[in-house]
Formats: C-alpha cells, sequence, structure tokens
C-alpha cells in the first residue's frame, strides 16, 4: 500500500544522511591516510565502506517498496556477472535504473565496485554524491561540445579517469547510457524527429545515441583504451511491463510496488570494430536491436522464461539498515536526553531547523532523479510544444 512521502521522506532520509555523513567521514579519513600508501588497499576498504551507505538504497527498493526486479539473461553470462570487469551499456527507461544496477551488482557481488560515468553536478549531491567521489567515479561535463579545445580536454579527462581503472583489484562495472538522459515521451518524439531528418532508423521504444553530438556516445568511443583491461561489454535493456507505472524515486519512498524486467547481452570486447566511426555505428545497431526487443516485449510481457534467472531479496541490505537504525536512535535519544535539547525554546529551533534541512536535502534529491525536471527534458518538451 502506498504511504504519504512526508511520513517517510523525513524519517528515512534523517537516517539516510546522518549515517551518510558518518559514512563520508570515514571515506574521506581513509582517502587521506590509507590511499597515500596503498590505492589498492584503500579501494578494497572503501567498497566495504560505500556498501554501508549503498544498500540502504538497495533496502528501499528491495524492502520498502517491494519492487519486482525480473532478470533475464543466458546462463553463460549469469556466471560471469560479477567476476570480470565489464562496460554496462543500457537504455535510460526510468529515474530509478541506476538504483536497479546497484541491486543487479549487489547480487552478483560487486556493489563496491559498481561504477558510473556521471554528469560533473553528480558529485555535488550531499553524501550520495561524495560517497561516488570517494568511490571513483567518472564525472564529467554535460556540456562540453563547444569547441574543439573543449573537446580535447573532455577526452583527456575522460582517458585519464579509465586509466585509474587499469590496476583496480576487484571486478567493476562500469556503466555508461548512451542515450544521454532518460526516457520521456517528449524525448521520444524529438528523437524520432531527429531520426526522420537523419534518414535513421525511427525509434519506438528508445533514444538515439547521436554520433559526435551525444556527449555519452563519444564516451563508448572510448572503449578503445579498455580493451586490454576490461574483457566484455553488457548489453543491458530495462522495460516496464505494459500497463504499469514508470518507477520514481517519489513512488520508492511512498511504498509503491513498481515492477522491472531487465535484459542482458554479453559481448565480447575484442570483438568490437577498431575505428571511433564504426564503433558508432555498432551503438546505433545496438540500439535499433533493443527497440525491437522491447517490441517483442510489449506484445508479450516477457523477455523469455527460458532465459529467467530469479534474484530473490537478501537480507544482508535489511540488517544494514537495522543497524543503523538501532545505532543512530540510540546516539540521539543519549544526546537529547544529556543535553536537554528540546528543554528550550533555542533547543527546539534547533531541531527543527535541522529537520527542515534534512526535508529540504531530501526534496533535491528526489528532484534530481527526476527525469521531467532535466534540462534536456525541457528542452524536448519546447520542441514538441513549438511543432
Amino acid at each position: 500500500m502506498a504511504i504519504p512521502a512526508t511520513l517517510v521522506v523525513v524519517p528515512l532520509g534523517l537516517l539516510f544522511l546522518l549515517s551518510g555523513l558518518i559514512v563520508n567521514f570515514i571515506q574521506a579519513a581513509c582517502y587521506a591516510i590509507i590511499r597515500p600508501l596503498s590505492k589498492n588497499t584503500y579501494r578494497k576498504v572503501n567498497r566495504r565502506i560505500a556498501e554501508l551507505l549503498w544498500l540502504q538504497l538497495v533496502w528501499l527498493v528491495d524492502w520498502w517498496a517491494g519492487v519486482q526486479i525480473r532478470l533475464y539473461v543466458d546462463s553463460e553470462t549469469f556466471q560471469s556477472m560479477g567476476k570480470e570487469h565489464a562496460l554496462v551499456v543500457s537504455n535510460h527507461r526510468s529515474d530509478i535504473d541506476w538504483v536497479i544496477g546497484w541491486i543487479l551488482a549487489q547480487r552478483s557481488g560487486c556493489l563496491g565496485s559498481a561504477l558510473a560515468v556521471m554528469k560533473k553536478s553528480s558529485k555535488f549531491l550531499p553524501v550520495i554524491g561524495w560517497s561516488m567521489w570517494f568511490a571513483e567515479y567518472l564525472f564529467l561535463e554535460r556540456s562540453w561540445a563547444k569547441d574543439e579545445q573543449t573537446l580535447y580536454i573532455f577526452f583527456c579527462i575522460l582517458q585519464s579517469g579509465l586509466e585509474r581503472l587499469k590496476d583496480f583489484p576487484q571486478p567493476f562495472w562500469l556503466a555508461l547510457f548512451v542515450e544521454g538522459t532518460r526516457f520521456t515521451p517528449a524525448k521520444l518524439l524529438a528523437a524520432q524527429e531527429y531520426a526522420a531528418s537523419q534518414g535513421l532508423p525511427i525509434p519506438r521504444n528508445v533514444l538515439i545515441p547521436r554520433t559526435k553530438v551525444s556527449f555519452f556516445l563519444n564516451s563508448f568511443q572510448a572503449v578503445n583504451h579498455m580493451r586490454k583491461f576490461v574483457p566484455a561489454i553488457y548489453d543491458v535493456t530495462v522495460s516496464i511491463p505494459k500497463g504499469k507505472p514508470s518507477p520514481t524515486m517519489l513512488g520508492i519512498f511512498k511504498g509503491q510496488p513498481y515492477v522491472v524486467h531487465v535484459h542482458i547481452k554479453r559481448h565480447l570486447m575484442n570483438e568490437l570494430p577498431r575505428t571511433d566511426e564504426e564503433i558508432s555505428q555498432w551503438c546505433r545497431d545496438m540500439f535499433v536491436a533493443k527497440d525491437a526487443l522491447l517490441d517483442k516485449h510489449i506484445l508479450e510481457g516477457t523477455y523469455g522464461e527460458v532465459g529467467y534467472r530469479p534474484i530473490g531479496r537478501p537480507l544482508k541490505s535489511m540488517l544494514v539498515v537495522m543497524s543503523w537504525a538501532v545505532l543512530l536512535s540510540y546516539t540521539t535519544f543519549r544526546v537529547f536526553r544529556g543535553s536537554a535539547l528540546l528543554s528550550t525554546w533555542k533547543g527546539i529551533g534547533i531541531t527543527s531547523l535541522a529537520l527542515f534541512l534534512v526535508t529540504v536535502v531530501m526534496h533535491v534529491f528526489v528532484q534530481f532523479s527526476q527525469a521531467d525536471r532535466s534540462r534536456s527534458a525541457k528542452a524536448a518538451q519546447a520542441r514538441v510544444k513549438k511543432s
């Protein structure tokens, strides 16, 4: 049953932010003390620390909202997941695709080393963005293609970030959303107009990675720097069954039990073309195939029961959240009891201000995750209105 957001955002937000600040502090200390001595030791330690925060979002989707995730993958790929470095290329169907990716990584045993190419502003998000920075996510400007000098700087930064991953001590997943933005009807209409103008196949269920224009597609061309140490590409297709609502973070907080289907196909990195243009064409062909796969899914409501792999709901995230709740509740009780904070108007004012700040931060977090709030979404909506 859906729960009013106001009844859960503040207490869950308080738990997430307080525990997150503790995690960030420990990450900062490890970064300052351990990393200068041994980068690989720091990475191994940070992996476990980051999971103490990220598992709370896994719990939110798994146990609080009870989202049903159905995974479809062949047995060979399923056995490889979590045991090898992989570049994860997915369509961007909903506001919580990144959390779905975390859940699959957690089931595969590599949540703490799940990485992504993110827009630069993401790292300034309180708690979650800071933890991603310590975990070595790649943060890049989205509006880079202004001139040749900016383009050159972009590729230098990207190549430097990828070079850092060469000696990563655990299997990692590096996620790319090559469409560059989340799917909405307005963006789909804009993509269809673009495809028609360029003589490309008209998409029905995905957006188009546009060569020489899309920031994320040019990121994808950087696979040439990863061939030596990343053996596989996971071609991930996320879909929402026909008639079911698209997941949102606000809906997750309300406890809405969404349904998400995920199909994974594994490609060998050494089988990819060698030139940028050929890689771009390969990427476009992959999304044409995704479109056809999604057409079939809409008709049948499944990717085929032969490839269905139950992933369950492990208790680990539940135990982490319960442990944080007990620890922080006891600490808060001791603080209030020892300081008599609620016995004065000043104390009440400070407490009220703290709760207000928690509400504001969680509001920013939810707004940041929403597809229809992005700049590209607004631009697409404006184009639709003009047409």
